[in-house]
């Protein structure tokens, strides 16, 4: 697949399968996620990754998020979070390791070239065939998923990739008018 097609044709795709992508593969979206724009070469990025027994610890946190916020949360609360992370074999948790005391690198550009990591991992995934899903919602700002995956208080947790074998059909990609997006100043 060329690069321009890459670039034009990725697409989240939410049904995904195992097995989970293999090392190799692995390896390739690692390297396209460590070219991201990183200012004064800080590598604000750290990943983790959960599948197999994992996924069920990544689950079971979840569930202690959701009762830590409501005790007295039903059961069929706490299983529905233990299962979200069953929704692909592997999930990447993209972390934005943030230098406080960088003041030529703000914050949020730390914050950017974290996210850039995650879509280089997304576009790695589409070009080797694999299915991939950014998910953030309510558990990426959680203080206990927070603390369980031992982000330090400056860190932000940037993105869950959910990572497979497509199992769906494919949506087909919406168009769009670039100029509802471009403002000129010619």
């Amino acid at each position: 697949m060329d690069a321009m097609t890459l670039l034009h044709e990725r697409s989240s795709m939410g049904k995904l399968m195992g097995p989970p992508p293999t090392s190799e593969q692995r390896e390739a979206m690692y390297c396209a996620a460590l070219r991201a724009p990183d200012h004064k070469e800080l590598r604000p990025w750290r990943f983790i990754e959960f599948s197999g027994e994992g996924l069920d610890r990544l689950g079971e946190l979840f569930a202690e998020a959701e009762f830590r916020e409501d005790p007295h949360a039903e059961d069929v609360v706490l299983d529905a979070a233990r299962k979200k992370p069953k929704r692909a074999p592997m999930i990447i948790a993209v972390i934005a390791k943030v230098t406080a005391d960088e003041p030529k690198v703000p914050r949020v550009e730390q914050v950017i070239s974290a996210g850039c990591a995650a879509h280089g991992i997304l576009l790695a995934a589409h070009a080797q065939g694999l299915g991939a899903m950014w998910r953030t919602g309510k558990y990426a700002f959680d203080p206990t998923v927070r603390k369980g995956l031992g982000l330090g208080e400056e860190d932000e947790l940037v993105a869950f990739l959910y990572l497979g074998q497509l199992g769906g059909r494919h949506r087909p990609l919406p168009e769009h008018d670039i100029d509802d997006f471009v403002e000129r100043w010619d």
